[in-house]
């Protein structure tokens, strides 16, 4: 519940408060989260400590990218619905398990 509610507000202050707007916000925790990837595949860092730096990211992305997309156009918005802005997600999450290979995780030495 806190890094959920922590994420969310870290998310909304990025997008308002630092005047990045909701594809701002997006980009740059979108960033930390391509950092961390590379960090996972370039290195010795522990994997657990990694996957907890990007779960503790993908809550401020989840935000900006909800709010992008039912916020009103005025505030830099896309105004859908929130049944339409679920249903983009699902659709987005669909598609990349789709499109992205699955395999069985490797023990890393």
């Amino acid at each position: 519940m806190f890094s959920q509610t922590l994420g969310t507000a870290l998310g909304d202050w990025t997008a308002d408060a630092a005047d990045l707007g909701y594809l701002g916000g997006a980009a740059v925790f979108g960033a930390m989260l391509s950092i961390v990837a590379a960090l996972h595949y370039r290195t010795n860092i522990s994997s657990t400590a990694l996957f907890w730096a990007a779960f503790i990211l993908t809550r401020p992305l989840g935000a900006v990218v909800g709010d992008f997309l039912d916020k009103p156009l005025d505030k830099g918005g896309l105004a859908l619905s929130r049944y339409t802005a679920s249903a983009t997600i699902l659709a987005f999450i669909v598609i990349c398990i789709w499109a992205f290979e699955q395999r069985a995780a490797k023990k890393r030495h």
